[in-house]
This record gives structure tokens, sequence and C-alpha cells, in this order.
């Protein structure tokens, strides 16, 4: 008798995609493609056949996926093609003086405040949250080393955080956020 796991998804077809992030500490990441909907889990250990541990951001992956109860997830890696990726981010040439005092920012912060993810992007290091109508509705400017050191995930258009908020020299900037554990969409 031949036995058969039913509880294994099915691989479907080979697709291409980029990287929209990869994580090397935390050795995952997801890759974005039209050939599919939502984004695609990629892990670190289906890059070790390519003798890798990480991948760029922007890098063009072939990948056999599979569907899991989370969603899609890249179970081998057929080709990578750094030639698309992102440059490494410059250091900024402006003085220290000249940059945000994150302490500063942080010390003239008020208390948490309710506020809804405007849109985020996650390989540009920035994005915006916005608070609600009733509160004047105004955009804050959020970091990508906010969003790290709030040990957040991953920001969606419509998530519900809460953030402490301060005014700097080119508007106001989220300086520390948490969930909110409202809705998220």
């Amino acid at each position: 008798m031949i036995e058969t796991d039913d509880t294994a998804e099915p691989a479907i077809e080979a697709i291409v995609g980029r990287v929209k992030w990869f994580d090397a500490t935390r050795g995952f990441g997801f890759l974005v493609s039209e050939q599919v909907e939502g984004d695609v889990l990629l892990h670190f250990s289906v890059l070790r056949e390519h003798g890798r541990r990480s991948v760029p951001e922007g890098a063009t992956i072939e990948c056999v996926t599979v569907r899991l109860d989370r969603g899609l997830q890249a179970k081998r890696v057929l080709s990578i093609d750094t030639t698309t990726a992102l440059p490494p981010q410059v250091r900024s040439s402006m003085p220290a003086s000249e940059r945000a005092d994150r302490r500063a920012l942080a010390e003239s912060a008020g208390a948490f405040e309710p506020v809804e993810v405007k849109w985020f992007n996650r390989v540009r290091g920035y994005g915006f949250v916005k608070r609600p109508d009733e509160v004047g509705g105004e955009d804050v400017f959020v970091h990508m080393e906010t969003v790290r050191v709030s040990h957040l995930p991953e920001l969606q258009p419509g998530q519900h955080l809460e953030a402490r908020i301060a005014p700097s020299g080119k508007g106001l900037t989220a300086v520390e956020l948490r969930d909110s554990g409202g809705s998220q969409p």
C-alpha cells in the first residue's frame, strides 16, 4: 500500500519575483511577483544550495512555491539574479549635527496616540502614518529604524498602531511605535 501525506500541499509552477526585503539576522524575507497574489516567504534555508544565507533587496529570484496555511512560501530556488538588486543605501553625507537627533526627538515626543499606516516602503526605508481625522489627520513620517527598534514585522496600509510623535525640522515624526491591539487589515 502506498502512503500519501494528504496534509502536504503540492508545489505550484515556478514563479519569478523580486526580493521585497530580506533580513539576514532573522533569516527570512519576502518576494513579490506579478504571477501570484500576495507576498512569497523566502527562508534562508532554500538559499543554501546557491551558497547564500541572504539576498539583496530587488534581486530577481526564480523559485518553486508551495501554499501553506499562512500563504505562499518558496520551496526551492531555481535561480538568483543580483544584477537587479537595489544599490546599498549610501550613508548620509549630511553632518551629524544637521541630522535629526533621535534622543532629542524622543524627549520632545508626546504620549502614545492612535495612528493608521498610510503607506510604508521597506525598500526605501520610510513611510507615513496618519493621525485620526478628528484630531487633525496629519501625516506623520516613519523611518525604518523606528520600525526596527519597535520590533514590528511589517507595516501594512490601514494597520492601526500607536505612536509617540515629535515635531522635527521637516514636520511630524514618529519616534516610537507599538501595536495598538486594534483591528488589522
